[in-house]
C-alpha cells in the first residue's frame, strides 16, 4: 500500500485522527478500530463500543487528547509481514478486514505514537505535540463500509488546524452554517418538505419554493435560448435495452431503481438523461453543416442513494439536472469549451457567486479513445479555463476512463466552497451508440460529445442559494417581493387596488389584513424576509402614496405608487443584492 500525498493541513488532521482514537482506547474498554481519514474540514474516526458517546462526553475525551498531545509522542512507522500483522490485529475484526483489502506486495505499515499503534497508510507529522488547535464536532452513526447490512459504528468527528486562530474562524464559520441551514430555513419560510409518507429524499416543493424554482428555471431556459441552445423533453423510464447500451446496468445498476415489467419488457427509472439524447441525435442522419448541436433538459432523474447519505436537498433520491449536450466536430471543439466556461462563470455571478475557481481533471492510466482526442480535449479545456480568466488546480489522471472534466467550485457568503458545473467529454457513448456525421468529405465521422450540468441539480442549487443568502433572497428571487401592511380595516379597499396594480406590473404581492399593530405586522414581514414593505395609513391614502419600508434598509419614505414600481423594477431588472449593499 503506497503512501498517500497530503499537504500539511491534511496530515495535521488524520495525525489528529490517531490522537482522538488514542484518548478513546484509554477511556474505554474492548474498543474495535476502523478508519480515521482526514475530511475537508476536518477529520473522523468510526469506533464499534459498548458506551454510547455523545457531545457530553466530548470535554472528557478532548482533556485526554491534550494530555497526549503534551506527551509529544512521536510518530512511527513500521512496515511488517502479513502474518505479523495479523498477529498484531487481533481482536480488530475490521483491522483485519481492512489489511485483507491491500494488495500482496504492497507494504503493510503501522503507526505508533504513545501506547496507540494503527495499520495505516500515514504519512503524519512527525509528533503529536506539533498538534496545536483542535476540537470535536459532532458524533453520528455510520455503517462500517456504507453498507446498511454491515453493523453500525460510532463515528466520531472532529477538527483541526495549524493555529487556535484558523480554529476560530472555522467554528465561527460553522456556527453560522447552523443558522443557514438550508432545512431549517425552509420550514421557517415554507419553501419545501421532505415526507416519510412520500418517501426519504423526495422532495415536496411548497408554494413559496416552487415560485423560486420557477423563476430559477425561466432564466435559466431564456439564456440557453439566447445562447444557442434547444430545449429537450425525455421520458422518465427506458427499457432495459437503453441502459444495456449504455453500461448503465453493466456499471451502475446498484444506482438505478429496480425494473418495472411493461409488456412483458423490463423498464428502468432514469437515472441519467444522457441516452435519450443520443437517441433523438440518431433520430435523423447529421451532417457537420447542422453542428453544433447544443440540447439542454432540466431532466428529473432518480438514483439510488442509501438511507444514511440523504440529506435535505443535498443529496436526494429524486432530482432535476440542468442537463445539457453537445455534438461537435474537432474543428469546433475548441470555441464550444470556451462559450461554456463563459456562459457558467456568467450565470453564477448573476446569481451572486463571484468566486469561483476550476478543477480540471486529465487522462488516468486505463483509458477509452485515442490519445490525440484526449489531448486535443485537454488543450480546449485549458485555453477555456485560461480564455476566461479563472484560478484552476490540475487533477493529473484523475478524468474517468471516458474523458476529461473540469469542475467549477464557487464559494459562498461565509467562505465555504461548493462543487457545482461539470463540463465533461464522452469519448465513450459516441462509441457505444455508434454516433455519426457526415463530413465535408462525404465520409461518416465520430462528433465529440461533451456533457455539460451547470447548477448540478436544481434541488442541489436551491439548497446552495438558500444558505448563501440565508434565506433572504434577493428581489428578483424572492417568492414576496412586496408585502402590503394596512394600519386599519378600512384601508383594507386602498390596499386592495395597490395590489391590483402591482400585479399587473408582475410584482409578486400579498396583503397582511390580519387584526395586529403595525410592530407586528411588520415583523412577520421580517421573520419572512419579504425584501419590501407598504405601510398605508390614512395620511398615505389622502396623497395616493405608500410608506416604504426595506427589510434590511429600514424606512425609505413615503412614494408614490409608480416611483415605487420604477424603483423596485430596476432593481429587479439589474439583479441586485441588496445583502452585500447593507451592512448587517
Amino acid at each position: 500500500m503506497n503512501k498517500i500525498e497530503m499537504n500539511e493541513l491534511d496530515r495535521i488532521r488524520h495525525s489528529t485522527a490517531h490522537i482522538m482514537a488514542a484518548a478513546i482506547c484509554r477511556l474505554y474498554d474492548n474498543v474495535k478500530l476502523d478508519i480515521g481519514p482526514p475530511t475537508e474540514d476536518g477529520f473522523y474516526y468510526d469506533f464499534d463500543m459498548n458506551e454510547r458517546l455523545s457531545t457530553d462526553d466530548f470535554e472528557k475525551i478532548e482533556k485526554i487528547m491534550e494530555q497526549i498531545i503534551q506527551e509529544d509522542h512521536p510518530f512511527t512507522c513500521e512496515e511488517v509481514s502479513r502474518d505479523k500483522a495479523i498477529d498484531m490485529l487481533k481482536g480488530q475484526k475490521y483491522k483485519l478486514e481492512r489489511l485483507n483489502d491491500i494488495p500482496d506486495g504492497e507494504p503493510i505499515t503501522f503507526y505508533t505514537c504513545g501506547e496507540f499503534t494503527d495499520l495505516c497508510r500515514g504519512p503524519h507529522i512527525a509528533s503529536t505535540g506539533e498538534v496545536k488547535a483542535f476540537q470535536l464536532v459532532n458524533v453520528a452513526g455510520s455503517y462500517y463500509r456504507g453498507k446498511e447490512t454491515n453493523p453500525m459504528l460510532q463515528r466520531l468527528y472532529g477538527t483541526s488546524f495549524k493555529t487556535p486562530k484558523d480554529l476560530r474562524l472555522h467554528l465561527k464559520q460553522l456556527d453560522e452554517a447552523k443558522k443557514r441551514d438550508h432545512r431549517k430555513l425552509a420550514k421557517e419560510l415554507d419553501l419545501f418538505s421532505i415526507s416519510e409518507n412520500v418517501g426519504p429524499g423526495l422532495v415536496n416543493w411548497h408554494p413559496k419554493g416552487a415560485r423560486i424554482r420557477s423563476l430559477i428555471e425561466s432564466f435559466w431556459q431564456n439564456e440557453h435560448y439566447r445562447n444557442g441552445y434547444e430545449m429537450l423533453y425525455t421520458p422518465h423510464v427506458g427499457k432495459s435495452s437503453l441502459w444495456e447500451t449504455s453500461g448503465h446496468l453493466d456499471f451502475y445498476r446498484e444506482g438505478m431503481y429496480a425494473s418495472m415489467d411493461v409488456d412483458g419488457q423490463e423498464y428502468y427509472a432514469k437515472p441519467m438523461n444522457c441516452p435519450f439524447h443520443i437517441e433523438i441525435y440518431k433520430a435523423n442522419l447529421r451532417s457537420y453543416r447542422e453542428l453544433p448541436l447544443r440540447w439542454a433538459e432540466l431532466g428529473t432523474v432518480y438514483r439510488y442513494e442509501k438511507a444514511g447519505t440523504l440529506h435535505g436537498l443535498f443529496r436526494v433520491r429524486g432530482f432535476t439536472q440542468d442537463d445539457a449536450h453537445i455534438f461537435c466536430t474537432a474543428e469546433q471543439i475548441e470555441d464550444e469549451i470556451k462559450e461554456v466556461i463563459r456562459f457558467c462563470n456568467f450565470i453564477w455571478k448573476t446569481f451572486g457567486f463571484n468566486d469561483v475557481k476550476a478543477y480540471l481533471s486529465t487522462r488516468p492510466d486505463k483509458a477509452v479513445g485515442e490519445k490525440e482526442q484526449w489531448d486535443k480535449a485537454i488543450k480546449s479545456l485549458k485555453d477555456a479555463i485560461n480564455a476566461e480568466g479563472l484560478p484552476y488546480d490540475i487533477d493529473e489522471g484523475g478524468g474517468a476512463f471516458y474523458g476529461p472534466k473540469i469542475d467549477l467550485k464557487v464559494k459562498d457568503a461565509i467562505g465555504r466552497e461548493w462543487q457545482t458545473s461539470t463540463i465533461q467529454f464522452d469519448f465513450n457513448l459516441p462509441e457505444r451508440f455508434d454516433l455519426k456525421y457526415v463530413g465535408k468529405d462525404g465520409l461518416n465521422h465520430r462528433p465529440y460529445m461533451v456533457h455539460r450540468a451547470l447548477f448540478g441539480s436544481l434541488e442541489r442549487f436551491f439548497g446552495i442559494l438558500t444558505e448563501h443568502y440565508a434565506g433572504g433572497f434577493p428581489l428578483w428571487l424572492a417568492p414576496e417581493q412586496v408585502r402590503i401592511i394596512p394600519l386599519s380595516e378600512e384601508l383594507n379597499v386602498y390596499a386592495d387596488q395597490i395590489e391590483k396594480k402591482l400585479l399587473i406590473h408582475d410584482i409578486r404581492v400579498k396583503i397582511d389584513k390580519r387584526q395586529d399593530k403595525l410592530n407586528g405586522k411588520v415583523k412577520n414581514a421580517q421573520l419572512e424576509k419579504v425584501p419590501y414593505m407598504l405601510v398605508i395609513g390614512k395620511e398615505e391614502k389622502e396623497e395616493n402614496k405608500v410608506a416604504v419600508r426595506h427589510r434590511l434598509r429600514g424606512m425609505i419614505g413615503k412614494l408614490k405608487l409608480d416611483e415605487f414600481v420604477t424603483m423596485i423594477k430596476q432593481e429587479v431588472t439589474e439583479k441586485r443584492d441588496i445583502n452585500k449593499e447593507v451592512p448587517h
